[in-house]
């Protein structure tokens, strides 16, 4: 059984599907606590309002008729029993799944056992204050349609985030993204640095959700 702090459908804010609907499944429990994290209230038990099984995940995900799927939350890849919905989901051809998942779990496990399921990496740089955590594995392990988010908060951030780019040659392995925390970072110093480093291949993002709904608002 999981503990889910929500399940909606909405348009997908961020990643290679953004604009599109998706239907959301957030799962209680993480097992970071990042500096500027915008969704503290998964942390919380007391926040849950569903404890479903992986069937009644699915049903629900078959049921809204939408075919792209979020898993987020939190983070999924730490629920106890997540291969119970994984296994579900990644036998459905008709499904577009992503995992937004943290970058502090190795994720390679989940990759050999489940190839249609996209993962949506995200890597917490200087100002989240849990870059010590962070899987330097993963960087390698990702494939040419999964997605490596970097989420900006500062200028040092924009700096470290060159540097891993550069490192691991990752625009050639998979997606890659800029993602600044909501106002703590000006978009137009991003792209003047995209320009200044000849950055190709890396694609700056807004979350759409913020920009359309109040910014704290839930199940958007």
């Amino acid at each position: 059984m999981f503990n889910i702090i929500e399940k909606f459908v909405s348009i997908d804010g961020e990643g290679p599907t953004a604009g599109e609907l998706a239907t959301f499944i957030r799962f209680q429990g993480c097992n970071l606590r990042c500096s500027w994290c915008d969704t503290t209230y998964s942390f919380d038990k007391s926040e849950i309002t569903e404890v479903l099984s992986a069937q009644e995940i699915y049903d629900y995900i078959k049921s809204t008729g939408v075919s792209n799927v979020t898993l987020t939350g939190g983070e999924p890849l730490f629920q106890e029993n997540i291969d119970e919905v994984l296994s579900l989901l990644n036998d459905d051809k008709n499904l577009v799944v992503h995992i937004e998942t943290n970058g502090a779990i190795d994720i390679l496990p989940f990759k050999e056992k489940y190839p249609n399921i996209i993962f949506i990496l995200d890597y917490k740089l200087s100002s989240s204050n849990m870059t010590h955590l962070m899987k330097l594995d993963n960087l390698n392990y990702v494939t040419n349609k999964d997605v490596y988010k970097f989420v900006l908060g500062s200028d040092e951030d924009l700096q470290e985030a060159y540097e891993l780019i550069t490192k691991f040659n990752l625009t050639n392995k998979c997606l890659v993204y800029f993602s600044p925390v909501f106002s703590a970072i000006k978009l137009e110093d991003i792209v003047e640095f995209m320009k200044e480093k000849n950055l190709n291949k890396v694609r700056l993002q807004v979350q759409l959700h913020k920009v359309i709904w109040d910014p704290n608002m839930k199940g958007v």
